[in-house]
């Protein structure tokens, strides 16, 4: 699954705005925005807002998607941490995102996400990029809920996952998923909002292995209670244990 990401440009705030800018969307609106925040490694499970693009335009919205129909905020918290993520394979069929994946997809740029590998007993953290892209898109999915009692309204959003290609699947060695990793070509076809069923499909897919790198780093990340979301915690780490195993998958 996806449960970790960085939103960075060589140490700096990434330009989510650039990125947008850069693309052709499909229907274009000037956004008054706050800064738009950067991160090292940001887990979703603390629902921060992060910045997504769809086809209206570029948005803060918080991960951990609560579809509409959600009847109070205790389901609301409950239902948000168990949608991080949204396999691609039963997208069309749950109902927390049927309707979302009908007609509202996004983009999320990130420079990079993090997936745990088990060796013999002990997860080892690994941080994972595209080899000539500086961030590139997750394919997302996005719902707005409004607070019945106090009329408050959140945006919410969820990164679709697919099987693990065979890099990943040497990472994520138990769940083998993936986060859908959309290439330049797809990503404006990803938020057309008229795009059909059957050509959302084709596009939740695993990403090709060839254009992608992982390294381990300090497991440091592996401690939710520690502040990880500093420069350092992108810098590699070997560890003797692994290096045979590593020489033979990679």
């Amino acid at each position: 699954m996806c449960f970790t990401v960085a939103i960075i440009r060589e140490g700096r705030l990434i330009t989510a705005e650039e990125y947008y800018a850069s693309k052709p969307p499909v229907k274009q609106k000037k956004v008054i925005l706050p800064e738009l925040p950067f991160h090292h490694l940001v887990s979703g499970f603390s629902h921060p807002a992060l910045p997504v693009i769809s086809a209206e335009g570029l948005f803060l919205y918080e991960w951990g998607l609560i579809p509409a129909w959600v009847k109070d905020m205790e389901t609301a918290s409950d239902i948000s941490s168990k949608t991080l993520n949204a396999v691609g394979e039963t997208v069309f069929e749950k109902p927390s995102f049927r309707k979302s994946i009908a007609s509202k997809r996004c983009l999320f740029p990130v420079s990079g996400f993090y997936e745990w590998r088990e060796f013999k007993g002990v997860k080892y953290p690994y941080y994972i990029q595209l080899k000539e892209e500086d961030y590139f898109s997750l394919g997302s999915l996005y719902d707005t809920w409004i607070n019945p009692q106090t009329g408050e309204i959140k945006n919410t959003f969820s990164i679709i996952t697919t099987p693990a290609n065979p890099l990943m699947e040497k990472i994520h060695n138990l769940k083998k998923r993936m986060p859908l990793i959309l290439s330049p070509d797809d990503e404006m076809k990803w938020i057309d909002p008229a795009l059909k069923p059957d050509q959302i499909k084709e596009l939740i897919k695993p990403f090709p292995e060839t254009k992608m790198m992982a390294y381990t780093i300090s497991r440091d990340a592996n401690n939710a209670r520690i502040h990880r979301d500093y420069p350092g915690i992108l810098r590699e780490v070997q560890y003797p244990e692994l290096v045979e195993e590593e020489n033979l998958l990679f």
